[in-house]
């Protein structure tokens, strides 16, 4: 293990003339992480080795070392047992290699390697596929860091209310996979988060079937939320639209962001709305363009008006949806402006 307090000010001279060698910008480093040039043993040559080895070029071994200057502070030993982890879900060297190149960090973090076994065996025996987890290593590291037990049990607490909301033991795998590649960092939660959250959802009226709705929907970031600002956010939308409990219900159940977002970011989505001669009315009918950031709405809007489309008296049906969503309807509504208006039982009129 290495430190960041540094004994002596002067950095290793060593180490400087191996990483100049491999023709890596040592400015950067200094700039960024000056702290790993001080330190009195570095293995530059090693991992430079282990990595070219693997398959990686001159220049994709200075980029790495360069975006995660701490790898050459890692003993040989130490990435050749990472190295062969990570083998346990890549295809082959050549698409590990490739990962390394996009996240230096994630791999060469080797102070939790015993837990990032024991989690990989686990997802692996827990149905998860292998490309699935290394989207995990690259993507959601942290989840490995944590000790098995502690990710078994947050599985657990998921399939057990799965089953009390009345989700079926037939389905349950597959619900935990989806919800699991959705949103791994469900993981970092507790049980005590996950049970508030589920009881705050049950004394709002929503039932069983619903909150399960809910939980697919939101892709289980639910439980990073607290119950005190869906509260707020709950109580904003009920102001703003003027409904009852039951509307707001319906409303929430329609476009769940009305839970997830908080009242700051609800306030200016719908400013944005408002700004563009869109109405309450209109934004009620259709709550889900409050998914949409005030820039997207803006940008499709600018869209449909060069078309002729009038947002303000037609639906807003036609700003939801994803990218390729909103290119469908655009490409429609373009399409259906170019066609010639050609009514098929119209009297021929032939002059004589």
């Amino acid at each position: 293990s290495y430190t960041t307090d540094t004994k002596s000010r002067e950095e290793n001279k060593k180490t400087i003339e191996n990483l100049y060698s491999l023709s890596v910008d040592i400015k950067k480093i200094r700039r960024l992480k000056e702290w790993v040039l001080l330190q009195d043993v570095a293995y530059v040559k090693e991992i430079a080795g282990i990595l070219k080895e693997m398959g990686a070029d001159k220049t994709a071994v200075a980029n790495i070392l360069e975006r995660c200057p701490e790898a050459i502070l890692h003993s040989p030993a130490e990435i050749n047992s990472q190295r062969a982890l990570w083998q346990l879900v890549c295809q082959n060297e050549k698409q590990l290699i490739k990962l390394i190149e996009q996240f230096p960090e994630s791999f060469f973090t080797t102070k939790y390697h015993q837990n990032q076994k024991a989690n990989i065996m686990f997802f692996q025996e827990l149905g998860l596929k292998n490309n699935i987890i290394t989207r995990f290593l690259t993507s959601a590291p942290s989840i490995f860091y944590n000790p098995v037990e502690k990710n078994k049990n947050m599985i657990e607490t998921l399939q057990r209310n799965y089953l009390n909301l009345g989700g079926s033991e037939a389905n349950m795998k597959i619900w935990i996979l989806k919800l699991l590649s959705q949103n791994p960092f469900i993981l970092l939660n507790t049980s005590t988060a996950i049970q508030e959250n589920l009881e705050f959802l049950q004394k709002n009226d929503f039932t069983d079937h619903e909150v399960l709705q809910l939980l697919s929907k939101l892709k289980g970031f639910i439980f990073q939320l607290s119950s005190i600002t869906m509260q707020k956010s709950m109580l904003f939308s009920k102001n703003i639209f003027k409904c009852s409990d039951q509307e707001l219900k319906q409303l929430v159940l329609k476009c769940p962001a009305l839970l997830y977002y908080s009242v700051p970011v609800l306030e200016e989505r719908l400013e944005g709305l408002l700004k563009e001669g869109i109405s309450i009315a209109q934004i009620r009918e259709t709550p889900m363009v409050l998914e949409l950031t005030t820039q997207i709405v803006q940008y499709r809007i600018k869209k449909l008006s060069a078309l002729g489309y009038d947002i303000k008296s037609g639906s807003l049906e036609s700003l939801n949806g994803t990218k390729k969503d909103f290119e469908v309807t655009y490409g429609k509504i373009q399409s259906k402006k170019e066609r010639p208006i050609f009514n098929p039982v119209a009297p021929i009129h032939i002059e004589d």
